[in-house]
């Protein structure tokens, strides 16, 4: 059995270890009572704490990019259109459709229609698509060129 007295033990009680470097290293260190009687004990190093550092190679988070959509006019103004051609694909309805114009689910516009296609303005800002089967002969004549290039 061991008794300890706390009364005047610790008058000279000194901590020290061998290097101050060693303490971050987990050397031994030794405390010194005394009568010269040395107690030797190990001590655990500081916590530590990781730095921020970028991840593997191969992984980002920034590095997409997605395709363009390709959104102007395909056909304009006094050009032919057969039924089903898109005329402009959008993204909401800058440009409303008008007579022989349809309208898709994504606010395409399409011709319904052979004929010629015109753009109108109505209101201060807006704009009207039209497809229109003229009777003068010289649409006519684009027309039927137009159906010559559709049928090779």
């Amino acid at each position: 059995e061991f008794e300890f007295q706390s009364a005047g033990a610790f008058k000279r009680l000194s901590i020290s270890s061998s290097s101050s470097s060693s303490f971050y290293k987990g050397d031994f260190g030794s405390i010194h009572i005394e009568q010269n009687a040395t107690i030797s004990f190990l001590i655990k190093p500081p916590l530590t704490i990781e730095s921020a550092h970028k991840k593997e190679v191969g992984s980002t988070k920034n590095g997409r990019d997605s395709m363009r959509k390709r959104l102007d006019v395909k056909i304009f103004g006094d050009q032919a259109a057969k039924a089903g051609f898109i005329i402009i694909p959008q993204r909401g309805t800058k440009f409303h459709p008008g007579n022989n114009v349809g309208l898709g689910r994504d606010h395409t516009l399409f011709s319904l229609i052979l004929g010629l296609v015109k753009f109108e303005k109505f209101g201060p800002d807006k704009k009207k698509v039209i497809v229109h089967f003229s009777l003068t002969r010289s649409s006519n004549i684009r027309i039927l060129d137009m159906i010559s290039i559709f049928s090779k």
